[in-house]
């Protein structure tokens, strides 16, 4: 692992950050010790148990954390399960616009999806809040993310305004 390799090298272990990639408890298994005082960045659904009530994804992520953990068991769901999941949401919302429109399979469905994707507006998610536009197919808006901090062998979520 290479956060180990780092911390066994004497990198400063509050100066290591992880992509979102890296947010699952096997990080925090398999990191040990090693790993307290990094950083992580992450979806909210990960963590959405700690976000203030007044995070637009909480209550979106508690509920796919209960249903998924339903299905696979305790602290199975992750980053990417969360992600499929959304993609689920996003389709639940554009699919009957769309329908509208045109018949699956054809240009018109095809081209229908898109334009209720860029004009659906903000969205709520999971992992965050989507705002998908003709410019924009990323989605994602800034205030998305979240930044973990391994405390304890648990999360943590930081602060950041």
């Amino acid at each position: 692992m290479p956060h180990k390799g780092l911390v066994e090298r004497g990198y400063p272990k509050a100066k290591i950050y992880q992509t979102h990639g890296a947010a699952s408890l096997d990080l925090i298994r398999v990191g040990g010790k090693d790993v307290e005082g990094s950083f992580v960045s992450s979806g909210p659904a990960v963590v959405a148990n700690l976000l203030p009530d007044s995070n637009p994804s909480k209550a979106i992520g508690m509920k796919f954390v209960a249903e998924y953990e339903k299905v696979y068991g305790p602290h199975s769901a992750n980053q990417f399960s969360a992600h499929s999941y959304d993609a689920y949401l996003v389709l639940q919302r554009i699919v009957p616009e769309a329908l509208k429109k045109g018949k699956p399979g054809t240009k018109e469905f095809r081209v229908a999806l898109k334009e209720a994707l860029e004009t659906v507006g903000r969205m709520p998610v999971s992992q965050g809040v989507l705002n998908y536009t003709a410019a924009d197919h990323f989605g994602f808006t800034p205030d998305t993310g979240v930044l973990l901090t391994i405390a304890n062998g648990d999360w943590k979520v930081v602060a950041t305004k």
